[in-house]
């Protein structure tokens, strides 16, 4: 019987792996249609009986504001070019600060980010991160650093329902994407670590002071030429 459940257990793991393999490989070049967040945030508002409409429209990385590509990568993983999924050192001293009994404190990177939002549902269990290694590890292979931030900027909540650049831009500022300024790039990627109780067109004193030091931080990443270093060798 053991042995039977042990053979049952390694083809479903193996159906799994190479399920989500071949999702990630199609995911490379096709727009995800949705998101797991979205489901979640979409049946919460059912539970809680207040009923939201979604809003996202895909929109290809050549057609979205450059400023706001970097204020992302300032606010929320400055060693995206580098990594490989995993900022190791950031993790060590999240786990240390932790550790210490100070507030819970992540230390995500943007290909994690989309690994969770993609595919996962929120929580902090050892499964749930296991999992997240695990999509992290094939998305990283996989796809582009470009095409990771493309995904990212196309998934990422910035309010209430509010799913992507396209419609956070003209939910807060009511412009197209590629328009945003920097200081309006700056004020989304502010509001990310908490998109439903931060406001990006309506920043607190704390998301105006954020917001600030993204833009000194964009500057110190070389603003929009940044960028190069996620091209494929061959556009550099």
């Amino acid at each position: 019987m053991l042995s039977s459940l042990l053979r049952r257990l390694s083809r479903a793991l193996l159906w799994f792996a190479a399920g989500s393999i071949a999702v990630v490989l199609v995911l490379r070049w096709v727009p995800p249609p949705g998101t797991a967040l979205m489901v979640e945030r979409k049946v919460q508002s059912w539970t809680h009986g207040e009923p939201i409409d979604l809003q996202r429209d895909w929109t290809p990385w050549a057609q979205i504001s450059d400023e706001l590509k970097v204020a992302v990568i300032a606010g929320e993983d400055q060693k995206f070019a580098s990594h490989w999924g995993f900022d190791i050192p950031a993790i060590q001293a999240a786990l240390a600060f932790n550790e210490r009994g100070g507030k819970i404190r992540g230390a995500s990177t943007l290909t994690q980010q989309v690994a969770k939002n993609l595919f996962l549902w929120s929580g902090r269990s050892w499964l749930r991160k296991g999992l997240e290694a695990w999509f992290t590890a094939l998305i990283e292979l996989f796809w582009s650093k470009e095409r990771i931030l493309e995904v990212y900027l196309n998934s990422a909540e910035w309010g209430p329902g509010v799913f992507g650049a396209q419609a956070a831009a003209r939910y807060h500022f009511g412009v197209d994407a590629s328009r945003l300024t920097r200081q309006q790039a700056a004020q989304l990627a502010a509001v990310l670590p908490s998109p439903i109780k931060w406001s990006a067109s309506r920043p607190s004193a704390y998301v105006a002071s954020r917001a600030g030091w993204i833009r000194r931080q964009m500057s110190q990443l070389g603003g929009p030429s940044y960028l190069m270093q996620l091209a494929p060798a061959h556009r550099r």
